[in-house]
């Protein structure tokens, strides 16, 4: 099968290499020459532009941007795909953005003749390396079905959540209780130790009890990975602020009250305006270690 790829960042390189690894054949592009060199290395076709992808003989294109607008350029730009793909050929965007621009992108597909999923995608950069994303998956049925071998090379749990744009409804949703959680787990963490607590006696505490989560018990802001390494790489602040803001426009759209998620917004705005937003999010403990 021969597959298009646009979009080789930190997520999308390593997601085309396993691609390339289950042995399907791969067109890329990306505006960085440097990404699109390690895909050749492994075997990628490199093109000019995503018009050329388009225009390759392609059954299936996947998107991996960094932001609506960014999706909206490439599918429905002058020279875009869609002006340039042929009908029939599905159309898969893992990129991240609100359930409304997906549901718009999509619609325009299906008016020229191309099946399309939003698939966005949780498990970072480590599981685009490791092939163990798991991808939220909104369309149809029978989309989602012919997705998910190609998809099944890129992640080991494939979710359908039901009609276009909720792929892109479960990551916001989802991505909004993280940010809430690991702030929670941050106070949570920096009472005890203040009070005089052992942190990783604290946390096997909480990892045990009522209190745990995803956030305590694998990205512990205080004895996780993250902590460990001075908070380079992961999830970055900056990533997480992106999702919150997407969740927050989201609520805004359908008149839903998102309080914590507001409250989290706010505080990873700070933690990011005093210059932390490469770090990885769970360094917002850090706010509350400041004397």
């Amino acid at each position: 099968m021969r597959i298009g790829f646009i979009g080789l960042g930190n997520m999308g390189g390593p997601m085309a290499a396993n691609l390339l690894k289950a042995g399907f054949d791969l067109s890329v592009f990306d505006l960085s020459a440097k990404a699109v060199e390690a895909a050749v290395a492994l075997g990628a076709r490199a093109l000019p532009s995503p018009a050329e992808v388009a225009r390759d003989d392609v059954e299936v294109i996947i998107t991996m941007l960094p932001a609506a607008a960014h999706v909206k350029q490439v599918f429905l730009g002058d020279d875009g795909l869609l002006a340039n793909v042929q009908p029939g050929v599905l159309l898969i965007d893992s990129s991240t953005i609100d359930p409304l621009n997906a549901r718009e992108v999509s619609a325009a597909a299906h008016a020229h003749g191309n099946p399309m999923l939003d698939a966005p995608v949780s498990g970072g950069t480590a599981g685009a390396a490791a092939g163990t994303l798991t991808f939220m998956v909104g369309g149809e049925q029978a989309d989602f079905e012919r997705a998910r071998p190609v998809l099944a090379a890129m992640g080991k749990n494939i979710v359908h959540c039901g009609g276009t744009g909720n792929g892109q409804v479960a990551k916001v949703a989802n991505n909004l209780l993280l940010g809430i959680s690991m702030i929670g787990v941050a106070e949570a963490m920096s009472l005890g130790v203040k009070l005089g607590m052992d942190a990783d006696v604290l946390a096997g505490i909480i990892n045990t009890s009522s209190g745990r989560c995803w956030s305590s018990e694998v990205n512990n802001p205080l004895t996780g990975a993250p902590a460990a390494r001075g908070y380079s790489g992961g999830f970055g602040t900056d990533l997480m602020l992106k999702d919150l803001g997407l969740a927050s426009e989201a609520a805004r759209q359908v008149r839903q009250p998102v309080l914590l998620g507001s409250l989290a917004q706010q505080l990873f705005q700070t933690f990011s305006n005093q210059g932390n937003g490469q770090l990885d999010f769970s360094a917002i403990v850090k706010l509350y270690q400041q004397d």
